[in-house]
This record gives structure tokens, sequence and C-alpha cells, in this order.
């Protein structure tokens, strides 16, 4: 999403979580991390990366970089305070959400921590808008995860139990976290994040291939 918004001159090459070639943890991510960042260097096919290029994993450091590197971008705002705002949303999701989001999706722990967090994350934002009323990189940051968390229930990917499958199901068919899915919704319709996710069927064709995403025997 970052590089779409600042109209990057980029080239992808996808990398399937559950195949990855030898080449890539040898030459670009040795623990596998994705998404990947090869900045600099020759201009060289992917599969076959420079060692004169800087290999850079992990979507939050990968998002300050394309802040720094693109400012025309205007991922953020001026306003120091709207700047700090941004980047404490993200702090939020990462802190209260992203792993309880994990241990429910692949190891059917309970859901009471994840919707807590979710609970925390939706109270942070203003009542209409994005994150800090505009648009910045607290969306880039949040929206694609929480995109895949609501993805994933509603399409059935994902080794939850069934008492949590449902208690999630439930919390999101009520008001409780109307203002989040709105937020979701509208994060949504940007270009930059309809370009990235691709599509629907590509995201269950990815789902159905993980096998930590598969239910699994008590």
């Amino acid at each position: 999403m970052a590089l779409e918004e600042a109209r990057a001159d980029y080239i992808v090459y996808e990398i399937k979580p559950h195949d990855q070639p030898d080449w890539f943890r040898t030459k670009v991510s040795p623990l596998g991390k994705i998404p990947v960042i090869t900045f600099g260097g020759p201009d060289v096919p992917p599969d076959q990366p420079s060692a004169e290029s800087v290999k850079l994993f992990e979507s939050l450091p990968l998002l300050e970089f394309c802040v720094d590197v693109f400012p025309e971008a205007n991922f953020l705002p001026a306003d120091p305070v709207l700047r700090a705002k941004a980047r404490a949303f993200i702090a939020i999701y990462e802190n209260y959400v992203n792993n309880p989001f994990i241990d429910v999706l692949l190891y059917r722990k309970p859901v009471d921590s994840l919707l807590q967090g979710l609970e925390r994350l939706q109270a942070a934002l203003p009542p209409t808008g994005f994150a800090i009323g505009e648009w910045s990189m607290a969306e880039i940051g949040v929206v694609p995860f929480l995109a895949r968390l609501f993805f994933y229930l509603e399409h059935d990917i994902g080794n939850y139990d069934e008492e949590g499958e449902k208690k999630m199901r439930d919390a999101f068919a009520s008001t409780r976290f109307a203002r989040l899915r709105k937020y979701v919704q509208e994060a949504s319709e940007r270009p930059s994040f309809k370009t990235s996710w691709i599509s629907d069927e590509y995201q269950v064709e990815i789902g159905q291939k993980v096998p930590l995403f598969q239910r699994r025997a008590v």
C-alpha cells in the first residue's frame, strides 16, 4: 500500500509464505519474513537478488522506511500532534491486537483478549474518517491486518475453536464493532488497498494453502 500511495517505481515478486524458495531465505530473508523490500544495487531479476542491495523486512519498519524515502507522499501531516497520534494508533494495534489475532487464528486461543484489543483500537478512532481524521500511515499500518481478520472469519479461514468463532461472529455482527467495521470498509476503498489486496479469490487461495491456517483436531 505504501509503495502504491507513493507511486513508487517498483517490481513485485510474490513469495508464498508456505512455499518459499531456497534463494529467498539464503539471499534475502534468513528468517523467512515477508513482506521484504530490496533497495538499491543493480537492476536484476527479483529472483536473482544482488548482494549490493539492502534487504529490509518487518511491516512497520518498512512503512517507516517509505515515510522517510517518499516525503512527497504525505504519509504524515505536518502537525506533530497528529503525527504522534498516527504512530500511536499503529502502536495500539501492535500491542493489543496483533498477537491475540495470531493466537486466535492459528492456535485456538480464547478470543477475549482479541476482542478487548479491538475495542481499545476502536476507541482510538474519531467518530468519522480515518485514524487521525485524514488518511495517513496509520491506515497502511493497520487496515490490511484488520481486513484479513474480518475476511478470514467470514470465509472460514483459520484454526478457531468453535466457541471462540461463534463469539467473534456474534460480536462483529452486532453494533459492538460497528465503528471499526465502517473504518475498515472505508479504508478498503482506497485504490492502494485494492491493488495490494489483489482479489478476494487470491486471499482465499492463499489462506487455504497455509498449513497453520487449517483447522486441526484437538
